[in-house]
This record gives C-alpha cells, structure tokens and sequence, in this order.
C-alpha cells in the first residue's frame, strides 16, 4: 500500500489515505513512572534530566483516529529546532524514554516520543512481558506505526519545528522502527537504531525486517549494539554489515554498526540491571556526533 508524507497542512483532512490506522485511541494521555514488566526500577544508577530552559511535557498528536498522546521536549526560546523522532522500547513511553527526549532538548533540539501502542493498549499495566507482547506488542503493525511517525512530522512542521533536519532514534523494539522508518521517509536525514532486532519472522503485522529494506534508506544509520545481546545474534549484525555495504545505495553504503562487545542488550536502560554506563556515555556521545554530522 502507498502511503503520503505529510509535511505540513491539515492532517486529518488525509485521513482516507491510510485507512488501517482509524481504529481509535484506547490509551489517551501518557502516565508517570515505569511500566510494571520492568518493577522493580534500579534506582541508583537512573538519570534524570531537568527540564530547566525547556518546553516539556505531553502534546496531542492528530493522527489517524484521533488524538495520540506524545512527549515533546525543546528549548524553551527560539523556533526552527531540528527534529529528532524517538521511538520506544517494548514497554511505551515511560520515564527513561521522556528522559531521553529532555536530553536532546538540552542540546537544541526538538525531541517527540508519539506512545505507538495507544490503540492497542496501555503498556504500563502489564506486570508480564509476555502478557505485554502477546495483548499489546503483537497487535501493533509496521504501518499504523510508519502513519503515526508521519503524524508526528506533520506535527512538527506546525510546531517550531524543522522538518528538513530530521532524525530517528530508537531503542529495542524501538530500534528496529528506526532502521524501517528511515527507509519508509525520504526526509530522514539520519538515524541512530540501538539494539533493534534485524532480522526475525515475518507476518502481516511485521512484513519486513531491517535486513531487508537494508538497501533503501534513506538517511544514514549508526547501529549501535551489544556483543552479548542474547536476543540479537552477532551473525545477523554481520549480515546487515554486508547488507548495507553491497547496497549500492548512498545512503546505506555510509551506515555504520558499531557493537560493544562487552555488553548485553539494553546497555543504554539506566533503569535496569543491564545498564552499562561506560558504553552508554559512549554511544550517547556517538548518537550526537551522527545527527550533527548528517546535518540534524
């Protein structure tokens, strides 16, 4: 199915042209705090970022169906912030992720984090993974979430936002979004993808993996990995490696995988046992490099 790029204008007036994304919004303003699968929340090492010369706190995006329940972070003066989307891990938009956003906000820029499970469900209720990923996760597919990034650009470009520096990134299963998002938009200028799955089984909810748009985005990507990701085999890292490089495609050709070898997956989730801080600062540090070097 084709689907527009919405850059400016009345979005709802669009509406028709993605039709698998009108069921409405179950989930109609984000919480506080972390999900319940990832309780209890390592304390000591969780990092929080004021908000201090910030504009922060949830917006309404019309999208498809309704209003979706977004975090925005920017500068509090001034307009024209590069945007940078970013997406989500497997358990919604709770406090690490909102913290991210002030992050990128604290170095100019304007950050969105769209609640992507919000006709699904609330992620935050769900004690279980599994009872998480088979209720809510399962249910979410690569187009309703390609149309409701595109929300979020469109909302953007209305609201001080410059849209012809745009960025993604993305964490877990936020990370995979990012690699498929970036070759879905041709106004993505680059994209950060941390620890997302590259390739997997297929279905009519997720129809493609990274691995397989590897040759069509459009906007470079910086993978970054873990070496002792369970979850992710080192072997389909090597063949998204390979992928990109015989791609024949700009934009592909100058993606990069960086893997820390030492580290498991979620190393960057300062919230949880798997944090790693030296690789973390690392990759954040990277991250900032990338988007500034292609022009985010």
């Amino acid at each position: 199915m084709t689907r527009s790029i919405v850059t400016s204008g009345d979005f709802d007036s669009l509406l028709p042209a993605i039709p698998f994304t009108r069921r409405g919004f179950i989930v109609g303003a984000l919480g506080a705090g972390f999900a319940l699968a990832v309780q209890p929340v390592t304390a000591q090492t969780v990092i929080t970022t004021d908000s201090n010369g910030l504009t922060a706190g949830e917006i309404k995006v019309p999208a498809a169906g309704g209003d979706m329940p977004a975090y925005r972070a920017q500068p509090a003066g001034g307009a024209n912030f590069p945007v940078i989307l970013v997406v989500q891990e497997v358990f919604g938009v709770h406090e690490h992720i909102k913290d991210i956003c002030r992050r990128l906000a604290k170095v100019g820029y304007q950050a969105i984090a769209p609640e992507l499970y919000a006709r699904q469900g609330d992620p935050r209720q769900y004690a279980n993974i599994q009872d998480l990923l088979d209720k809510v996760v399962s249910k979410v597919s690569d187009a309703q979430v390609m149309g409701d990034l595109d929300a979020c650009v469109a909302w953007a470009t209305r609201n001080g936002g410059d849209v012809a520096r745009l960025g993604i990134t993305g964490f877990c299963w936020g990370g995979r979004i990012t690699w498929l998002y970036d070759a879905h938009n041709p106004q993505v200028k680059a994209g950060v993808a941390w620890y997302g799955r590259i390739a997997g089984p297929a279905n009519d909810m997720t129809p493609k993996n990274p691995i397989d748009i590897a040759a069509q985005l459009h906007g470079p990507v910086l993978g970054l990995y873990g070496g002792q990701d369970q979850g992710i085999p080192l072997a389909t890292v090597d063949q998204m490696r390979a992928a990109l490089a015989a791609s024949g495609n700009a934009a592909s050709t100058a993606s990069t995988i960086h893997v820390y070898e030492d580290a498991p997956h979620a190393f960057n989730a300062d919230y949880r046992p798997s944090y790693r801080k030296q690789e973390a600062e690392d990759g954040w540090k990277r991250l900032l490099a990338w988007f500034k070097q292609n022009g985010v």
